[in-house]
């Protein structure tokens, strides 16, 4: 029985990422934010529950593979496609033919993530660090980001031509051959990045609660804050690449 329970994890991974998908095409963005970090939680526990049991397998790699693929992937470019048909569209792309086909450019999140989760399968280079963006840490911010700014995002000040520019910045990001730090090791000597990643997103995190407060909703404010901390791991990440030296 022992064998099967991260395959369980792993699956709850994968139907939380449906769930998701489900919510964001109705608008329900809150609620797809939640399943995603949900489906994150899950995946975070199936290979450490694995390792601890002794039952890691192949079977289990390729699984939890799909399942980040579901969440991680689908679940925010369904997040995408909702937003596409809600933000404005500027004069040069107020047509009929690109309201239609623009929310279904949403889906190059999907196959993005999808070639960033194979590759990453075969490469031997991403044991202690990652080379281009998480797909976990992408889904999280696009989540954060939709769930957290929608009246933002879908306001004059916006519109659905930086949206695409934005997204396919990501998409790079998702393959790009940038390295970004991982925390599957903790070593002040050799990592202070890390650390001070992690007090600035304590930061971060603070202020947002604060200023959720001060606008009526801790929870809008903290789920910002989340997004910001993403956009500081990122920004973070490629500093410490171009400047290994000042880690």
């Amino acid at each position: 029985m022992k064998k099967h329970i991260p395959n369980i994890l792993t699956c709850c991974n994968l139907i939380c990422g449906c769930i998701a998908a489900y919510c964001a095409f109705y608008g329900g963005f809150q609620f797809a934010f939640l399943f995603v970090l949900l489906g994150a939680f899950f995946d975070f526990f199936d290979g450490m529950v694995a390792r601890a049991l002794g039952v890691s397998g192949k079977m289990g790699v390729e699984l939890d593979s799909l399942a980040d693929c579901v969440t991680f992937g689908v679940a925010p470019s369904a997040m995408l496609f909702s937003l596409f048909s809600k933000v404005a569209y500027p004069s040069f792309m107020a047509n009929e033919f690109v309201f239609e086909v623009m929310p279904f450019t949403a889906f190059f999140m999907a196959a993005f993530s999808a070639l960033r989760l194979a590759k990453f399968n075969i490469d031997e280079r991403q044991h202690t660090g990652f080379i281009g963006m998480p797909t976990p840490a992408n889904a999280i911010f696009w989540g954060a980001m939709i769930a957290s700014s929608e009246e933002w995002l879908t306001g004059p000040r916006f519109n659905a031509f930086f949206l695409f520019l934005f997204m396919m910045l990501f998409c790079w990001l998702l393959v790009c051959e940038v390295p970004m730090f991982a925390f599957k090791s903790l070593s002040w000597k050799k990592e202070k990045v890390k650390f001070l990643f992690l007090g600035l997103s304590a930061v971060i995190l603070v202020v947002g609660a604060i200023s959720g407060v001060a606008e009526g909703n801790v929870w809008i404010g903290l789920i910002r804050g989340v997004a910001e901390c993403i956009g500081l791991y990122v920004v973070m990440s490629i500093l410490a690449s171009v400047l290994p030296g000042k880690e």
